[in-house]
């Protein structure tokens, strides 16, 4: 009775824990959770700042039951939900970013999958230069400090008027007329200089910048001086031939008067010589004719010609002149349309026209011709230059 007893408890006791066991992997089949599997595709996986990449996590699988939400990391600092499989973001910022997507099934299961973004830099553009220079000053345009965020190499497209189409395609903005980190702008001409640079990088990013630099006159002090330029000629002609020199005297000046002489060698007897003198200003198309005249031989006075003219132009205005330079005031002075009389070239020519024999050996003319003095008195005004500040110019 006491060993069938013992054989009763311990049965008992098996028969529990084999209900226990069984209860138990019952409990264990009931909290099982079936995970969904994540995919990702991003495209493009290279992307300049500021633009969007797009993210598909469609073939995604919720393995048992439905996906009810994808939530996505994008990197940045920023993240977002979804119940489609589908979204795109814009990056702003150069850098490498890790996309992280979590998908969540209606079982409770979760899954991650990851994309990994590069998002190329813009150069950044650092020019230094002069805002304002006087014309023909030397304007250096330098953007060799300026740096590509990945250390790419850089290159450059200077635009240095937007106002010209250099190129001809009919977009004066983007002519690339140099090519180097830095330049020397023409500053020959006055005015507002407003160009462009472009740089780009090696990943395909570019950055541009406007530029302008005010180009100003130059300031001088005019005084006109008066003075006279002279030229002379000798030479001895036989009767018919004709000498012919060449002056210009607007290049000293502006002209105000000319006074001309054309002496012949006194004659030993009368008659005397005859010789035409004769002043050709092409440009002006004006000729001027003077015979010699017979001399006084008590006197001891040779024949002679005179020619002269007063009050060409009108004097010059001393006084304070802008301009881009020296050289083009000058020419802006002395070629002004209302001062332009003989500025040009002067010809001169002397035709012996009759030479009368001196003195006859026999049937000899032992001179058959004459010589001549001829000489040229000019009277210019020449404008003094003397270049002073803009302070100084504005007293």
């Amino acid at each position: 009775m006491g060993g069938t007893g013992r054989r009763g408890h311990q049965t008992a006791l098996v028969l529990l824990m084999l209900a226990m066991s069984s209860l138990a992997g019952c409990t264990g089949a009931l909290d099982t959770t079936v995970d969904p599997r994540a995919s990702l595709e991003a495209y493009p996986l290279l992307i300049q700042e500021g633009e969007m990449v797009t993210l598909d996590a469609r073939e995604s699988s919720p393995v048992e039951g439905v996906i009810t939400a994808y939530e996505w990391d994008f990197g940045d600092g920023t993240t977002a939900e979804t119940v489609v499989g589908f979204t795109s973001h814009t990056y702003l910022r150069h850098g490498q970013y890790t996309v992280r997507l979590t998908v969540t099934n209606d079982q409770g299961g979760t899954d991650d999958a990851v994309a990994s973004i590069k998002v190329n830099g813009a150069p950044s553009i650092n020019i230094s230069m002069p805002t304002s220079v006087r014309a023909g000053d030397a304007a250096l345009l330098d953007a060799s400090e300026s740096f590509d965020p990945e250390g790419d190499e850089l290159t450059f497209a200077w635009d240095l008027n937007i106002a010209e189409d250099t190129n001809g395609d009919g977009d004066p903005t983007n002519d690339a007329d140099e090519t180097t980190p830095t330049v020397l702008l023409d500053t020959s001409a006055s005015g507002l200089m407003l160009g462009m640079l472009r740089v780009d990088d090696a990943g395909g990013a570019f950055a541009v910048q406007p530029f302008e630099v005010n180009v100003t006159t130059r300031t001088f002090q005019v005084v006109w001086v008066t003075e006279t330029v002279e030229m002379s000629w000798d030479e001895y002609l036989d009767q018919g031939e004709t000498w012919s020199g060449n002056m210009t005297p607007g290049e000293y000046g502006r002209v105000l008067g000319f006074h001309a002489v054309l002496e012949l060698e006194r004659d030993v007897a009368p008659p005397h010589d005859n010789f035409t003198l004769t002043l050709n200003i092409p440009e002006e198309n004006t000729r001027r004719t003077v015979n010699t005249e017979p001399g006084n031989y008590t006197t001891n006075e040779p024949a002679r010609a005179e020619m002269k003219e007063e009050g060409m132009n009108p004097s010059g205005e001393d006084g304070m002149y802008t301009s881009d330079s020296k050289e083009e005031l000058l020419k802006r002075l002395l070629g002004s349309r209302e001062a332009a009389r003989g500025q040009g070239v002067w010809i001169w020519s002397v035709l012996a026209k009759q030479s009368d024999p001196d003195a006859l050996i026999g049937e000899l003319d032992p001179d058959p011709g004459n010589e001549w003095s001829l000489t040229v008195e000019v009277l210019i005004m020449r404008p003094s230059l003397t270049e002073v500040s803009v302070a100084e110019g504005n007293r």
